[in-house]
């Protein structure tokens, strides 16, 4: 999905998605697609190659519950009890790979992925990997100063691996 938003209906969840093209190579026009998502699905979804700050950030002030992303190859080169040496983006070493936190309601996941640059073509104690995400709802815990006529119902979705 480059540049463009879609919904569709996944077993009776709506989702909402949008996509921008390879932000590590100033490919990205997230403008084409900036926006609240409509706030009716369920699953609110970005999609990018690489996990550049400026569009996670844009992703998640427009509202997006989850960001897919790749293009670390999980860091490809790692020392044990380091991790990776680089990202080849700009996010830091923690978040080379796997679920975190972007912002105070998004999450985001990268993938490892199964391939390799073409400057490095090796990997070195970062195993290759094709992820597989089980989407669940989640629901959110309101403080007690909210009023009770809150819906405590989230749309965000919660991270399985």
């Amino acid at each position: 999905m480059t540049h463009v938003r879609r919904e569709l209906e996944v077993a009776g969840i709506r989702i909402a998605a949008a996509g921008v093209d390879d932000p590590h190579l100033k490919r990205d026009r997230y403008d084409t697609v900036a926006g609240t998502p409509n706030p009716v699905a369920q699953l609110k979804l970005g999609l990018t190659h690489s996990p550049e700050p400026r569009v996670l950030d844009r992703f998640a002030d427009d509202g997006y519950d989850l960001v897919l992303a790749g293009h670390t190859h999980g860091g490809q080169l790692c020392l044990p009890f380091y991790g990776a040496l680089v990202t080849n983006c700009q996010i830091d070493r923690s978040r080379v790979k796997g679920p975190s936190k972007w912002g105070a309601h998004t999450q985001l996941h990268v993938s490892a992925g199964i391939g390799t640059s073409p400057w490095a073509p090796a990997r070195f104690c970062c195993r290759p990997e094709a992820t597989l995400l089980t989407l669940v709802p989640a629901t959110r815990r309101e403080p007690e100063h909210v009023s009770a006529h809150s819906s405590a119902e989230s749309p965000a979705s919660v991270l399985r691996n």
